[in-house]
């Protein structure tokens, strides 16, 4: 008999990344600006902005490897988030009441640390409690949640930030704190979980890394995923300083702008979890990712002396939103579904290893890139890289996928 998609238990675990989608936001859109009142270096910036993850490169894969293996009364993903959701709401709160570049980078290090804690284990817990089948519609839900997430940040937090800089890190931690009390009263893990995928054999940290990294498919997977959210993370890392240097608008109406992205990817949210079940995973990324570099192309060439600029880039921007729910919400379930048995965790690990690397590469690059060729640079570079995931995404050959969509035909 078919498993089905229990809804309600989707939605609430959405608070997780929900919770995870708000905090990046705020960080990724105001970071920089709080930066930039110590800082003139975009390069610097660029930089602080990446120290986080050099660290989050041993500690998500390391935290994914061990809630594959360990066995509490709370669960194998849970006991992770209930250490690293709180510390990452306190590390919120302290960001805005640091008066020093010394203190504002501790806080945002410890900040970027705790999240680093739960964020594989919560996203783990999607397949977790999800048959094989319905995981692109889970995680289309799950990705509906955190879209909101991103829209809150934008579109309030761009309000709260220029009645004081501090409050939309307030806002987040609040947030984080009402996101994990959802989710440690409402999942259980005992109750809620299908089944804990076993492996035959026990296998140490370094084994599940290398059986992930020697799966050919699998490493054109990540190179993809690497590459798009190069992309992505340069765009967004450096959008509102863009806007305020490059367009001359003003910070709210940069991160207006952003809050496009995130309506149009709540829109297509759902949908694109449809269409990844019915033409297959990797079939819609490739149509994402290819929309993606033509509209990153297109925004490339607008200047900001036009009248029309900022609103045909904020209509860009929708097809921006839906290029990456498309790329999105089909990435995560088809690496879950490239795991083997007993590597669930290890392999969200490794991806969001991956998404870490280009969060390290990504800001100091672009960055680097500005201060040589000035900020209209930012959309060629997504463009570039958009079109090298692409490249990769097009090496990967999963026959069981492909099997299912023949199958659905």
């Amino acid at each position: 008999m078919e498993q089905k998609l229990n809804y309600k238990k989707t939605f609430i675990l959405g608070f997780g990344f929900f919770a995870i989608s708000i905090t990046w936001s705020v960080y990724n859109a105001f970071m920089p600006l709080l930066l930039g009142n110590f800082l003139s270096s975009a390069t610097i910036i660029g930089f602080i902005m990446t120290i986080d993850n050099y660290l989050a490169l041993f500690i998500q894969p390391t935290v994914g490897f061990y809630s594959d293996r360990i066995h509490t009364r709370f669960g194998r993903r849970m006991p992770f988030i209930m250490i690293g959701m709180p510390l990452a709401a306190v590390f919120m709160f302290l960001i805005p009441q640091t008066s020093s570049l010394y203190g504002l980078t501790f806080a945002l290090l410890f900040m970027n640390l705790s999240m680093s804690l739960y964020r594989s284990p919560v996203i783990a817990l999607m397949p977790d409690i999800t048959a094989k089948q319905h995981r692109s519609k889970s995680n289309s839900i799950i990705n509906f949640m955190g879209g909101i997430g991103s829209l809150i940040a934008y579109v309030i937090g761009g309000k709260l930030f220029e009645m004081n800089e501090g409050y939309p890190f307030i806002l987040s931690g609040f947030l984080i704190l009402f996101s994990f009390t959802v989710l440690f009263l409402r999942i259980k893990e005992k109750r809620d979980v299908l089944h804990y995928e076993a492996a035959e054999e026990k296998r140490n940290l370094i084994q599940g890394l290398g059986i992930a990294w020697q799966d050919r498919n699998a490493r054109n997977l990540l190179f993809a995923i690497c590459s798009w959210f190069i992309a992505y993370n340069g765009v967004e890392t450096f959008f509102t300083k863009y806007g305020v240097s490059y367009l001359g608008i003003t910070p709210s109406q940069a991160t207006l702008t952003l809050s496009f992205i995130s309506v149009s990817f709540l829109i297509f949210a759902i949908p694109a979890g449809l269409i990844g079940t019915k033409i297959g995973k990797k079939n819609t990324i490739r149509i994402g990712v290819g929309f993606a570099v033509l509209l990153m192309l297109g925004i490339f060439f607008l200047k900001p002396e036009m009248d029309y600029t900022l609103p045909l880039m904020r209509v860009l921007f929708l097809g921006v939103g839906f290029a990456w729910a498309s790329i999105n919400i089909n990435s995560y379930p088809l690496v879950a579904d490239m795991s083997p048995l007993g590597l669930l965790g290890t392999y969200t690990g490794v991806y969001y290893l991956f998404s870490s690397l280009a969060n390290i590469i990504s800001p100091v690059l672009l960055g680097g890139l500005i201060d040589v060729f000035g900020y209209h640079i930012v959309f060629l570079y997504g463009a570039s890289f958009f079109a090298l995931a692409f490249f990769f995404i097009s090496q990967v050959h999963d026959k069981r996928e492909e099997n299912n969509v023949l199958q659905e035909k």
